[in-house]
């Protein structure tokens, strides 16, 4: 055929015409769309409403600037830090996305001339010469040569389609991935040469047809749910609280017969009322949550880096620590993803696994028989070309180091793997004789012998074939791929051969991988495992991972699977754990159906047409191998493809909602501490226990550097013991409600009889009421950061573990020394007066006694396994 292809001027009037060959991408939202989409957040609105109500008071004359100043710029850090932070990941894939984009060109007839364009510039109508290795870069039908090409990235098939021209008169359905005569953008071509010509390009190919669809939106994450469920409940508390605080003012005011005698009277007592009403909802907002939340998100994400994570949308962190279903790929991610030589046999079914085990004499054959007689070739010991066999038998001898041996110059003739024949086949010219090498099928090849050489070198008489038949069998059933490896001399191999031997090749499951799937089953997450293999290789391998390992577990095909009703399957997904043949409409619908179950699903792929299910799941793992669309798709990618990488995840997601939860202990005991101190306080005739200013420099000093404290838990393996926490049930667990409760009570009980039990009055000696109010705000700030000790462990020994997490102690120290400066040097700004040490002193014993208060209820109260 004519191979000229278009000219310049034809070129542009195709791509002004059809279009470019570009993706269509939506951007992603810029930052300061971030920042304002972050104050939807239930806690920023809370804090939102506390800051119009200061406002309010300030402008009333009731309030200090700097009291909603300082609301202001909690809200604004803890937005900022989450939308920055999410704002620089996705910068940082797309700068992967992009560099990989620049390396994407292809061979193009352009005026007569064969030139290579970035992918881009191909338009329709386009001749693209294509070669072993080369990724097609539009859809086109193949118009010269023959081609084998890897479409696993389109349909999840290992096995090779062949695409040739297609015969004058004959038809195809473009939509059938198995035509012989079409190829897609994203395949990658694994052998032969052709020309293609591009029938169309961008968005109109398959390829982009998926990248637009996985680009939705998706459900809230676990995570997100539980907050919002919090917020509403903390919020109903503040509120509560402060209509509380009102009425029991104005009810004190009533019942003592001090009414105001005049307007102005009642208004001073309108505004007092408020200004303590106001102090209770600040006191009921964590205002640290957003901001822990945030803090969380960044230091694991940079942690998770250096461990082959990448973390593209922060949330899908916290949601991979929710996991209760993972569908997982096989090919690359349990197993290696390629291709090695396990085990060789003679034919006797005397077997190894190295060269060296056996005769020099046999070694020497072996080497000629899948060395020489191989369309791959070794180079500086790496291998180049040949499909994927010939592919791990030279990887074989490379590290054999084998490969000097390998000489083509005695080479008379070399057939190279023939589909049809299954064999390939290798004449060399040896002192003037011809012998002859073939390798291919087993099951074809062990027919046609009748002798074999030993492993001493011998040829013997080959009698009994039923022991290489049984040895076959046990291999297939180990998912082992045979290759039959004979000589003969002389050009004719038809029959009369003498077997080498019988080489066991196949993708072995990765030895990480087999211990990654036993954790994330231990941690109570269900694993299936869904792969385009076909079923008996699929159950061998998922044994051997330690998939299939209950008589009640199940394996289906894709036909099989399409037979279930979605009642049906979703009855049978508990016990589901192999899904082979797999299509990608079955993937979406095994993350409908268990969505519908109230399942957190995750789901791994790689290709192009695991984006709609990837995007679906509430959290997907894109391979960092896999193409561009998936990682879009995906919220997190697992840059060496491993799946102890996603354990790792996991394990990380874990870790944040655990600190999450310490923290929530940590800043809820501070609050409701706060909230009943400033609420019987009045009812006891002091109306200002805290003031606003010290509220807040407990809320927001204290509880920044507590969710840095807490921030830096390390993540411990006996999270990964726990079973996974339903997506509706509430982050506030009994056990932890208990801790909160009693560390609440006792500092407020501390805290009220420093103001009015005249014993412990006596304890600080003759002092003002100032000098007590002093001593309270010391004695709160040091009982809740001693708490924060017991919140940060839910073992009885508080020091546990506090090694891993040296910068707790050292944000600990640092609010200690806060507080001692805030108390020493507020002066007037903060309402007190400087202590004595004998009054530091009883201080920090009255806040101590929380920490063997709190060891004590662990003791009693056992802690509930998942």
């Amino acid at each position: 055929m004519n191979n000229k292809g278009l000219t310049t001027q034809q070129a542009e009037e195709s791509r002004r015409k059809l279009g470019a060959n570009t993706l269509t991408q939506i951007p992603p939202d810029p930052l300061w769309k971030k920042i304002l989409l972050g104050f939807r957040d239930p806690m920023i609105v809370i804090l939102l409403v506390a800051l119009a109500v200061q406002v309010v008071l300030f402008l009333m004359g009731q309030a200090e600037w700097f009291e909603p100043a300082g609301v202001l710029v909690a809200i604004l850090v803890a937005n900022g830090v989450s939308s920055v932070s999410e704002y620089k990941q996705e910068n940082k894939a797309s700068a992967l996305k992009e560099e990989e984009e620049a390396k994407q060109t292809a061979k193009v007839y352009r005026d007569g001339k064969l030139t290579e364009l970035h992918v881009s510039e191909v338009v329709t109508g386009d001749l693209v010469f294509l070669q072993a290795g080369d990724k097609i870069p539009a859809d086109g039908e193949v118009v010269e040569g023959a081609l084998k090409v890897d479409q696993a990235a389109l349909n999840g098939e290992t096995e090779e389609a062949e695409k040739v021209p297609c015969a004058a008169g004959e038809t195809y359905e473009v939509k059938d991935l198995l035509n012989r005569h079409y190829a897609y953008r994203g395949t990658v071509v694994c052998g032969g040469e052709g020309v293609l010509e591009v029938k169309v390009v961008g968005d109109a190919t398959l390829f982009g047809a998926l990248a637009l669809e996985v680009q939705e939106e998706t459900r809230q994450t676990p995570l997100q749910v539980k907050l919002a469920k919090l917020a509403k409940q903390i919020s109903k508390l503040g509120y509560l609280g402060a209509f509380a605080i009102l009425a029991g003012i104005l009810l004190k005011t009533v019942l003592t017969g001090s009414l105001p005698a005049d307007a102005v009277g009642w208004v001073r007592l309108l505004l007092d009322a408020v200004t303590v009403a106001v102090t209770i909802i600040v006191c009921a907002v964590p205002e640290g949550l957003p901001m822990l939340t945030s803090i969380l998100l960044s230091l694991q994400s940079l942690k998770m880096a250096k461990d082959n994570v990448l973390v593209r949308k922060i949330n899908g962190l916290e949601t991979a620590g929710s996991l209760s279903l993972l569908f997982t790929d096989k090919t690359g991610t349990i197993t290696e993803g390629r291709l090695t030589v396990v085990e060789m046999a003679t034919g006797d079914v005397r077997t190894f696994t190295a060269l060296h085990e056996v005769a020099p004499a046999l070694a020497a054959e072996i080497v000629t028989g899948i060395g020489v007689n191989n369309s791959a070739v070794a180079s500086d010991g790496n291998v180049l070309g040949g499909n994927s066999t010939d592919r791990a038998l030279m990887g074989f001898l490379i590290d054999a180091k084998a490969t000097d041996a390998l000489s083509r110059a005695d080479v008379k003739d070399f057939n190279a793997f023939d589909s049809n024949k299954k064999c390939s086949t290798l004449t060399l010219e040896r002192g003037g004789k011809a012998v002859t090498y073939i390798k291919g099928a087993a099951e074809r090849i062990i027919d046609r012998c009748s002798h074999y050489v030993d492993a001493e070198g011998n040829v013997r008489e080959l009698t009994e074939k039923n022991y290489l038949t049984a040895y076959s069998d046990g291999q297939a059933g180990r998912s082992m791929r045979l290759i039959a490896v004979a000589k003969k001399d002389g050009t004719d191999a038809e029959d009369g051969l003498t077997l080498l031997c019988v080489i066991s090749i196949r993708d072995n499951v990765r030895k990480e991988a087999a211990d990654a799937i036993r954790e994330v089953q231990n941690a109570g997450i269900q694993v299936v495992m869904v792969t385009g293999d076909r079923k008996e290789t699929a159950v061998a391998i998922a044994k051997e991972a330690g998939l299939l390992t209950a008589p009640t577990d199940i394996a289906l095909t894709s036909a099989e699977l399409a037979e279930k009703s979605d009642e049906e399957l979703k009855k049978l997904l508990p016990h589901l754990k192999v899904v082979s043949r797999a299509l990608p409409t079955d993937k979406s619908r095994l993350v409908r159906c268990a969505q519908e179950l109230d399942y957190v699903v995750g789901m791994t792929g790689d290709g192009v047409n695991d984006s709609p299910a990837l995007k679906k799941a509430d959290v997907g793992f894109a391979m960092g191998s896999g193409t561009e669309v998936a990682k879009e798709a995906g919220d997190i990618t697992i840059l060496d493809d491993n799946f102890a990488s996603i354990e790792k995840a996991i394990l990380y997601g874990r870790t944040m909602f655990q600190s999450i939860r310490k923290f929530l202990v940590f800043q809820l005991t501070v609050n409701v501490a706060a909230v009943l101190t400033c609420f019987l306080g009045p009812m006891l005739g002091e109306n200002v226990m805290l003031t606003v200013v010290q509220l807040l420099l407990i809320n927001l000093a204290m509880d920044t550097l507590a969710a840095i404290a807490f921030g830096s838990e390390p993540p411990l393996k006996e999270y990964m013991r726990a079973k996974p926490i339903p997506r509706g049930e509430s982050i506030v667990t009994g056990e932890m409600l208990a801790g909160i409760v009693l560390g609440a009570l006792y500092v407020t009980a501390v805290c009220l009889s420093i103001r009015f039990v005249p014993a412990v009055q006596n304890l600080f000696g003759a002092v003002d009421v100032t000098y007590l109010k002093s001593a309270l705000f010391a004695t709160f700030m040091m009982a809740i950061t001693c708490n924060g000790f017991n919140a940060r462990t839910a073992h009885v020994n508080v020091l546990s573990g506090i090694g891993r997490n040296r910068s707790f102690l050292a944000v600990m120290g640092a609010i200690f020394a806060l507080q001692f400066v805030f108390v020493t040097f507020g002066g007037r700004a903060l309402s007190v007066e400087a202590l004595s040490p004998k009054s530091w002193l009883i201080c920090f014993a009255l806040a101590f006694c929380v920490i063997p208060l709190d060891m004590l209820r662990k003791a009693l109260m056992p802690r509930k396994e998942k």
